[in-house]
């Protein structure tokens, strides 16, 4: 019998060096838990020398190889038995090798020096780098273990699917080939097909060029098949992107007819890539339709756009959205974002983003930051979508500029604030207006030691107006200079009272904000209103100094506004609040009053309520109530009611007619619903409706969703229908369906 020696049950790491060397024992030689260096450093030491300048880690953190041709192997296991003669070491019981970022796992690993082979026995398990699990009954590795058959294996990727197959082989360069495989992502129960799986004669997957081949593939839905080819490819799923083909969409609408979406993906590079998506439908022919986007080291550009001749009306027409971003420096960055349409309806009737948009906007800016500064030189171009503002007199801005300085604070936390301003606006009707505007402010915050808060603001805003061939009403028309000078002193106080219980926290905090400054015109038949026509009292704006949004218009007189905040918190769950609010306006004629309709010194009543005690409930509830009578002038409501099971989600809108408020002069009075139930596990179902609650009113859309999602497959069928007031449009109906296969991609409407 050949010279063996055994060493029973020691549990520890095995360092063999070079598995393609032939490291010869000394005869009836073993190795010991004491051990710390590779096996042909420890045969000249004695074997329970230790070298004090190893610890635990050398032993336990693999180590780069001296040669990166012939990597180390560690190992360990119950029993290892070494043959000398036949240089075969058979090791048994927990048996684990690490080799090259391959880890082996089996009940019985025999390792032949001579002819550099591994063959694990029983229960093997081979771990692969990128995190896959393979399991088999009988492995056999060779050329250093990056080579190797298996058979009847089951593998579960890192990304949890699985693939069975009744051979496998690992060739040269990583390439692997599997014969009668098995692949689907989705969970298995015994004596149960997944929900779909691609069964192949053979799959080979080279890691070289990261692509994944099939021969005689076919896709089985519950066991059934339903497709089959006789070739297939796709990248494996550590490529993240590549050239080819994508699953095109469909979709079908009044409009277009029933369409189709063909996708090639071109990668030009790791940062830049285009897509073709053409749009192929029944009625209106091709609409030619792509996407662009480069990444750069400073800053990205994205486009995408489209383009249809209607065969129809001869008219041409089509889109564009475009984003670009890129860092000049640490301080500045520029900017662009570029949205047109050729017409109101198209985006609605290519079903294309932003569909629902009033207008588009496009802006290009400047910006520059440092410490506490600010700058920001921007254009502004608007492009009208809704029928309702077709008449509107679109403007467009070019230059915006904007700069804000707010200095250290001195000893006693006092800080001033400076904001110049120039803005250039040209409309379509000739009318064109200049402003520059400075203000200089101080301010002041102070903390009492009984705990009240209180804040001073002193501020002055300058304003000097060019204007050309602007009309205020039936006034002449005005061209020429003006200017202004508007100061205000602000003083804030606020005294929030806290009680805490064991389960929640309140806190009801008054506050008073007192505004003086002088009772002026802001001489509307010269100064045009072009930044400050959003006038609405509401909860957000009436305790703040300047109740405008913009620089035309001055909020004149002098004033005091007063509320409280009351607010609750809970220690595990749950928060609520309420806020009510009113101004005195020491002159009832001042602007802001007039612009919103106020009547009297007495403001109406602004207020808010938020309460959310769990997670099953929610609810934001803004609202004015007039002074006189109570009632409602303004109502804005936002509620989610139920579990995920049967979720109800209401928002309602109501605002009263007022012609100096805004572009929407007239009452609008709006109820959204929306409502998600879930069917079973995997089946959900979403309505949705949005109401017109006015005279001669009625449904803008709605439509709904049915949804099927599992761990490997969704499916959404959905139908919408948009009531849109334009006589032009008449892509008002759509039907889609849309189906995703896990790892492989799907198709659908867009």
């Amino acid at each position: 019998m050949p010279n063996t020696s055994t060493l029973h049950k020691f549990n520890t790491l095995f360092l063999i060096f070079l598995l393609s060397s032939t490291s010869a024992f000394a005869s009836n030689s073993v190795v010991t838990p004491d051990t710390r260096k590779t096996v042909s450093e420890s045969i000249s030491d004695s074997p329970n020398k230790i070298d004090p300048k190893l610890n635990i880690t050398d032993v336990f953190t693999p180590k780069p190889s001296a040669d990166p041709e012939n990597p180390e192997i560690y190992f360990s296991a119950d029993e290892v038995e070494n043959n000398q003669e036949l240089s075969i070491i058979t090791a048994t019981g927990n048996v684990e090798i690490i080799r090259n970022n391959l880890t082996v796992k089996a009940d019985k690993i025999i390792y032949n020096q001579k002819e550099d082979t591994v063959t694990a026995v029983g229960d093997v398990v081979l771990v692969e780098q990128d995190g896959s699990v393979v399991f088999s009954d009988y492995t056999e590795l060779t050329d250093k273990m990056s080579k190797g058959e298996m058979k009847n294996i089951k593998v579960i990727l890192a990304d949890k699917s699985r693939i069975a197959a009744s051979t496998f082989r690992r060739g040269d360069k990583d390439k692997k080939i599997m014969t009668y495989a098995v692949y689907s992502p989705c969970d298995v129960c015994r004596n149960e097909d997944p929900l779909w799986q691609i069964k192949a004669r053979k799959v080979e997957h080279n890691a070289e060029s990261k692509d994944i081949y099939y021969q005689n593939a076919t896709i089985e839905i519950k066991g059934t098949p339903v497709f089959y080819t006789p070739f297939l490819s796709h990248p494996d799923p550590t490529v993240k992107r590549r050239s080819g083909f994508l699953f095109p969409g469909i979709s079908s609408n009044s409009y277009l007819g029933a369409s189709i979406q063909p996708k090639y993906f071109w990668s030009i590079s790791d940062n830049e890539d285009i897509l073709f998506n053409p749009i192929i439908s029944s009625d209106k022919g091709i609409a030619y339709s792509g996407a662009y986007n480069k990444y750069f080291y400073n800053g990205e550009i994205t486009a995408s756009g489209s383009f249809l001749r209607d065969p129809d009306t001869k008219e041409d027409r089509g889109n564009i959205f475009a984003y670009g971003r890129y860092e000049v420096n640490d301080y500045w960055v520029a900017d662009t974002d570029i949205n047109y349409a050729s017409d109101t309806a198209y985006l609605k009737d290519l079903s294309l983003p932003n569909k629902d948009d009033a207008w588009l906007t496009s802006r290009a800016s400047l910006q520059g930051f440092d410490n506490r500064n600010y700058a920001a030189l921007e254009a502004y171009y608007y492009t009208i979508l809704s029928y309702d503002l077709r008449n509107t007199d679109k403007p467009y801005v070019l230059p915006l500029f904007n700069y804000e300085n707010i200095s250290d604070p001195d000893r006693y936390g006092a800080y001033s604030k400076t904001t110049l301003s120039f803005a250039s606006v040209y409309h379509e009707e000739e009318t064109t207006s200049q402003r520059a505007t400075m203000i200089n402010s101080w301010n002041l915050p102070y903390t009492s030691p009984y705990g009240e808060k209180y804040k001073m603001v002193a501020s002055v805003k300058s304003d000097l107006y060019y204007v050309d061939d602007y009309i205020y009403e039936d006034n002449p028309t005005y061209s020429g200079a003006v200017g202004r000078v508007f100061p205000q002193v602000g003083l804030e106080w606020r005294l929030p009272f806290i009680k805490a219980t064991e389960d929640t926290s309140h806190i009801v905090e008054p506050i008073i904000v007192a505004a003086v400054s002088p009772n002026q015109s802001n001489e509307p038949d010269k100064i045009p209103n072009e930044d400050s026509q959003d006038v609405e009292l509401n909860d957000t704006n009436i305790l703040n100094l300047d109740r405008y949004s913009g620089y035309d218009r001055n909020d004149t007189g002098s004033r005091v506004s007063y509320g409280v905040n009351w607010s609750s918190y809970g220690k595990r769950f749950g928060r609520s609040s309420v806020l009510l609010a009113q101004s005195y306006e020491f002159n009832k004629d001042e602007s802001f009053a007039n612009a919103d309709r106020q009547e009297g010194h007495f403001t109406d009543y602004v207020g808010r309520v938020y309460a959310s005690p769990n997670e099953y409930f929610d609810i934001n509830y803004r609202f004015k109530l007039d002074k006189d009578d109570y009632k409602i002038t303004y109502s804005e409501l936002a509620s989610s009611i139920g579990p995920r099971i049967l979720k109800l989600y209401l928002s309602y809108t109501y605002f009263q007619a007022n012609e100096t408020a805004s572009w929407y002069g007239y009452e609008r009075q709006e109820l959204y619903t929306s409502l998600r139930t879930m069917l079973t596990k995997n089946w959900s179902l979403s309505v949705y409706n949005r109401q017109d609650l006015t005279d001669n009113g009625g449904s803008l859309e709605h439509g709904g969703f049915l949804t099927y999602e599992d761990e490997c497959t969704k499916l959404i069928f959905n139908i919408e229908k948009d009531n849109s007031s334009d006589p032009n449009y008449e892509g008002d109906f759509e039907f889609g369906v849309t189906f995703y296969l896990k790892t492989l991609g799907g198709t659908g409407t867009k």
